[in-house]
């Protein structure tokens, strides 16, 4: 059988663009194109990002494992295993994983919003 076509191959964070931010936090681009971001990250306990927003990009959060404290426009909202929370332009937000095990999340961002992100507030 020959190998499929690179739009049929599974995308894997172990194939995937690796990179580090904050405090020990990882994260792998699955999908990085002109329109489309996913990203899979991975938060120690502890770990937050600091606060900010994106003048274009809306994101769609979404956790794989574990529980995220999500701070969106002012108020707090905890996430588990499977449950999301999308993140419209201009609207203040951060992540943080405020229990005792690693929580991993998929980012996905529409614009990508990595050239579109605007710190409010450093850590």
């Amino acid at each position: 059988m020959e190998d499929p076509s690179p739009q049929l191959r599974p995308i894997r964070c172990e194939d995937a663009e690796h990179y580090t931010w904050g405090s020990n936090c990882d994260g792998w681009h699955l999908v990085n194109n002109a329109a489309l971001s996913v990203i899979e990250e991975q938060m120690p306990p502890g770990a937050a990002e600091v606060l900010h927003y994106h003048e274009r990009a809306q994101q769609f959060f979404f956790v794989v494992s574990g529980e995220a404290v999500m701070e969106v426009d002012g108020q707090q909202v905890r996430l588990t295993a499977r449950d999301g929370i999308q993140v419209l332009p201009g609207v203040r937000h951060k992540i943080r994983n405020a229990s005792k095990k690693p929580v991993r999340f998929l980012v996905i961002s529409q614009p990508p919003s990595h050239e579109d992100r605007v710190v409010v507030e450093d850590q």
